[in-house]
């Protein structure tokens, strides 16, 4: 058995040995958004780096036009971003390929990016009734957290599963807080993205991140990734992405599509923005384009340059 996978095991062990791994540690001090309620008052939207989400080039990845290795080089060459955002689906069976995830780092260096997170999917449900099959989810996203460290990324995204709410977060707190507690030996952040299910429900989300209760454990507000009725949107998305900010170790700009003044057609990115800056957010905003009309290339340009105008600018409120 690989070395990691002895770690893994060891580590999954030792956990069961000392029972529940929730609050893992007092949060770090955070900067608390000026309007909870998403509405934010005038004023400059703040500095940001921008990245890219490799799922805005799924359907090129998907067809084989474009492979996990060119990513790199394409995020440079045809977006000219400064991080990477990579989708374990792309390159599944690589976690602990050291040749591998050596070329991939070669290649990030020689075009001068950053690399910021990996997101996971079809690792399990953290959220399974079964607790076996809770602990197999958290086994199969520990090997994320290794390739993360080879990387060099700061995080992990994870999908926090199908079998909770906002009043049972028991079980998927404890499969998380250990997947935290992992992470955090490792120096990698654990973040839960608002993805559909009980985590595109604020307040299950929330409750999940007060009861793992981890500074490793944080959240990956997404802009779009909200129940939606009749084409709109269900609950306030400006409110629930205020609420959200708080804990977040990153920042995914959702887009679908755009007027002709180049503004997201479905939301208000400005203000958006503002919320984001109220938090005390600085780091990486990550471009994930998952519209039909434009072609990817030109959904990724237009979220980039609606950013790029934004930042430093003034919101009127």
């Amino acid at each position: 058995m690989h070395s990691r996978s002895l770690d893994r095991r060891s580590f999954l062990l030792g956990a069961a040995a000392g029972g529940a791994l929730l609050g893992l540690g007092p949060r770090a001090p955070i900067a608390l958004a000026a309007d909870a309620a998403g509405k934010p008052g005038p004023g400059k939207i703040g500095d940001f780096k921008i990245s890219l989400a490799e799922w805005s080039l799924h359907k090129a990845l998907f067809s084989g036009k474009l492979d996990n290795l060119d990513f790199p080089r394409v995020a440079r060459e045809d977006y000219d971003v400064d991080g990477l955002e990579y989708v374990n689906q792309f390159f599944k069976d690589k976690a602990h390929d050291s040749k591998y995830l050596k070329e991939l780092n070669k290649r990030v260096a020689d075009h001068g990016l950053t690399n910021v997170l990996i997101m996971i999917d079809g690792e399990g449900d953290l959220s399974s009734p079964d607790k076996a099959e809770r602990e197999k989810a958290a086994f199969n996203h520990m090997k994320w957290v290794d390739a993360a460290v080879e990387l060099g990324c700061h995080a992990i995204r994870i999908n926090t599963g199908e079998h909770y709410g906002p009043d049972d977060v028991t079980a998927v707190a404890e499969t998380c807080g250990l997947l935290a507690a992992y992470g955090e030996t490792h120096e990698i952040h654990v973040i839960c993205e608002n993805h559909g299910g009980p985590s595109s429900n604020p307040d299950a989300m929330l409750a999940l991140v007060k009861a793992v209760d981890s500074d490793n454990f944080g959240t990956l507000p997404d802009f779009g990734n909200f129940p939606r009725k009749d084409g709109k949107y269900a609950i306030d998305v400006y409110e629930a992405i205020a609420r959200m900010m708080p804990f977040a170790k990153g920042v995914s700009a959702k887009s679908h599509d755009f007027d002709d003044e180049g503004n997201e057609t479905n939301l208000d990115f400005a203000r958006i923005m503002k919320i984001v800056t109220d938090a005390g957010y600085k780091g990486f905003v990550g471009i994930e384009y998952e519209g039909s009309r434009l072609p990817e290339p030109d959904g990724i340009r237009a979220t980039k340059k609606l950013l790029e105008k934004l930042r430093g600018s003034e919101y009127a409120g």
